[in-house]
């Protein structure tokens, strides 16, 4: 991992109707939210087949923009909290970050203030 990096998006894949239990894992360890979208799809564990027809379990993604330096414990709250050691519960990993456009809760705001008044 580069220390230098800034942020990662952690990205989430669960069963449907487990989103806002990652989301909250996140939270509690110090994530500032996430956004969710619903999607379809089937790992190994998960194809079902109702009169020979493939049914596609819906999915909800979660999406976590973090420090770099919270990712890994905000990663295992949300293995420990959606269960995800659990074959066939979802997945979860990280992908780094490097340009950050529109992100105002993770700055110190007085610290921007300060810095703008002073390119002025």
């Amino acid at each position: 991992m580069n220390p230098e990096r800034e942020y990662d998006l952690i990205i989430t894949v669960v069963n449907r109707g487990y989103a806002d239990v990652v989301v909250e894992a996140a939270k509690k360890a110090g994530a500032q939210g996430g956004t969710i979208f619903y999607a379809r799809g089937t790992g190994i564990h998960e194809v079902e087949k109702f009169f020979g027809i493939t049914i596609q379990p819906e999915k909800e993604v979660v999406l976590n923009l973090v420090k770099h330096k919270l990712t890994r414990q905000i990663m295992h709250a949300i293995v420990d909290e959606a269960g995800l050691a659990t074959p066939g519960r979802g997945l979860s990993f990280a992908l780094p970050v490097e340009d950050v456009v529109g992100v105002l809760h993770h700055v110190d705001v007085d610290e921007f203030l300060k810095q703008y008044r002073n390119s002025e």
